[in-house]
Formats: structure tokens, sequence, C-alpha cells
């Protein structure tokens, strides 16, 4: 998960909306359902976030599939922060995507498909304090990238921090099988490469470049994975070439 920094306050028709917030649950989704600049306000949303899903940094649109507008704070428990533009983030999937994802789990004991914003346990009531944000910003330092797919809490944390994270990995379903495969097929292109570039005395600073320098105001997916991949290197790409996204 990488830092979302917020960048304007999502177009005027969103702003009047907020000047006269919903008090209750029930009005903010009817109010919600009926706003008629959703789109709008995905483009500033995806703007700032280089494209990727605010939870898994999956490229949704790189996938066929689409992002719907997040509240990360819950509208059922946080009804005065509908329109808050500080409280909202593009997450994949679209509802239009979800179908496919619940019917591809075969039998009840197998692992939920479903992942980020429309995830079983983001739909219910979020523990706010254990809950890693993509806005809070130190998110990052609560995760790790294995190389079978995986996201699991980073190495060092305390006993709170460890919760906090894996808390945040069940409740957005991040180690959904169908992230799991994306992750893991990413890491296995990033290893072949880099082994090709060694083998041939090439640039890894170059080859590092490619996937964690935007493009187009675009990043390539799994940009925490790749930074994490590249260590050392990719701190020094970053910070010469992108410091904005450090």
């Amino acid at each position: 998960m990488r830092h979302i920094r917020k960048q304007g306050s999502g177009g005027y028709h969103l702003n009047q909306s907020q000047t006269n917030p919903p008090l209750t649950d029930q009005a903010a989704t009817s109010r919600w359902k009926s706003f008629g600049h959703k789109q709008d306000v995905l483009s500033f949303l995806l703007f700032e976030q280089y494209q990727l899903c605010c939870y898994s940094e999956l490229r949704a649109d790189q996938q066929g599939l689409g992002y719907h507008i997040e509240h990360v704070e819950n509208k059922s428990q946080h009804p005065q922060r509908t329109f808050d533009y500080s409280n909202l983030a593009a997450s994949a999937l679209r509802s239009d995507d979800i179908a496919p994802f619940v019917t591809a789990q075969p039998v009840a004991d197998q692992p939920q498909a479903v992942f980020g914003g429309h995830a079983p346990g983001k739909q219910q009531a979020v523990d706010m304090q254990r809950f890693v944000s993509p806005h809070h910003a130190d998110c990052a330092r609560f995760f790790a990238y294995l190389s079978d797919g995986r996201v699991v809490p980073a190495s060092g944390l305390d006993t709170t921090d460890t919760d906090r994270a894996e808390y945040t990995i069940d409740l957005f379903n991040l180690n959904s099988p169908y992230l799991l495969t994306q992750r893991r097929n990413w890491w296995d292109e990033l290893d072949k490469l880099f082994a090709e570039h060694l083998a041939d005395d090439m640039d890894l600073r170059c080859l590092a470049g490619i996937d964690l320098l935007p493009r187009n105001r675009s990043l390539s997916p799994f940009f925490s994975l790749t930074r994490q991949f590249f260590g050392r290197i990719a701190e020094d790409v970053l910070h010469q070439d992108a410091p904005e996204l450090l």
C-alpha cells in the first residue's frame, strides 16, 4: 500500500454537496446514489493515485476491470464524510466487476475472491483504530511482499502494528487468489528481467526506473512490491527522478 497524497478538493459539485453533509447512514446512501458527478470525482482520484487501486495497487484498467469511488471511512459509520474528498479514494473493482469474483468461489471453505473496497470485511463495520489507511503517511511501512504473491505484515513491527497490518490485509482481502496470482506473476517477471540484466551486465537502475517512474501520470502495477524488490536501487531512482513518490 502506497501513501496517497490528496490533491485538490474533488470539484465544484462534490464541494457543494459537502456544504450540507448527510447526518444518517440512510441519507448518506440515498444522496450518494443520486450524486450525478461520480465520474468527474473518480478522474480526480485516479490522477492523484497514478491509476493504481488505493488498497491493492492493481492497475485495474490494464486487466479489463474498473474502479469505484471508495469511502475510506464507510458511509454507514461516518455519513457526514460521504462527500468529503479527503475521505475518498479509487478502488478496484466496479460493481459490475464483482459477480465473476463471487462465482469464482467454488466451495464455502475456499478463499473469498472479492477484494478492495467491495471485500466483505470492508462492507461491515470497520475498526478505525486498527485499520491502516492509504491516506496515512506511514502506511507503506506496515506491509511486505513475498515472491509467492502474498502480502504480509512487515518484519520488525511491534505487536500492535502487526495486528493492524493483519487486520487490514484481511479487511480488504489483499491475499485474494486473484491478487496472489497477479503479484506472483509480477514478481516472476521482475526476477527474470533482473537475472537477464545481471547476466548481460546491463544497467539495473534503468530497469528499476521502467516500473517505478510514472509515464503520462500513470504507474505500473504493484508499485510497493517493485520498490521492495529493487531495494536500495529503487530508493536511489526515486530520490533522484521522482521524489514526489517517496
